[in-house]
């Protein structure tokens, strides 16, 4: 092994983690989006499971990004990429988690909110993709990844619009409540989507 062996970068390992990461938040979202259409157990299941998965995940990338003493791309962009991606799934499963707790039922906002989710985390996962070989590509899905987010609150202003119209009653107040909490945790979830979607465009600009 030579010097410059020594200070290879391990750009196969940190954006293969990152892209395992993005996948598995991506299938903790189609996931969530299940559940919209048919709220159960088993669904459930499936987006804690994939939040678990990917925090084990983003834990295993923190500590080769503490080992590592050259990375490919700067340091803190690996760090906050990860972080904004997890905090999707993240907000995912609190999502799952309080509408359980709650029994709170699935709506068309729910499901829409939940669809577009879907939709933003399939282009942040492909824009990590394809950081490393195609850098453009990866620009042009965290434009639509950005663009799927302003949709997502585009709907989250609506839902709250039509929550907030002429409650009727003690019990009508007592579900606005529980209904704003869900819809705030989605409308979390699509901002640090376009967090995400941020730092994929300075990623590229830095490499370009």
């Amino acid at each position: 092994m030579g010097l410059m062996d020594l200070f290879k970068p391990g750009e196969d390992k940190f954006l293969r983690l990152l892209t395992e990461q993005a996948a598995k938040t991506l299938e903790g979202m189609k996931a969530l989006e299940d559940f919209m259409k048919d709220k159960n157990e088993e669904v459930a299941e499936r987006v804690t499971r994939a939040e678990k998965e990917a925090d084990e995940l983003r834990r295993i990338l923190i500590d080769e990004l503490l080992r590592s003493f050259i990375t490919p791309i700067d340091r803190e962009d690996i760090f906050n990429l990860s972080r904004a991606i997890d905090d999707i799934i993240d907000y995912g499963y609190t999502t799952v988690d309080e509408m359980m707790i709650l029994d709170v039922e699935p709506n068309d906002f729910l499901r829409r909110m939940a669809s577009v989710l879907r939709k933003a985390a399939e282009e942040i996962y492909r824009g990590v993709l394809r950081l490393r070989e195609h850098p453009r590509v990866a620009a042009e899905h965290a434009v639509r990844a950005k663009a799927l987010e302003n949709q997502a609150e585009s709907i989250y202003r609506e839902a709250i619009a039509d929550l907030f119209h002429m409650p009727k009653d003690v019990e009508h107040i007592v579900c606005m409540l529980k209904m704003r909490e869900i819809y705030r945790h989605l409308s979390n979830a699509a901002d640090r989507g376009d967090e995400a979607a941020n730092i994929i465009g300075d990623i590229v600009v830095k490499m370009t």
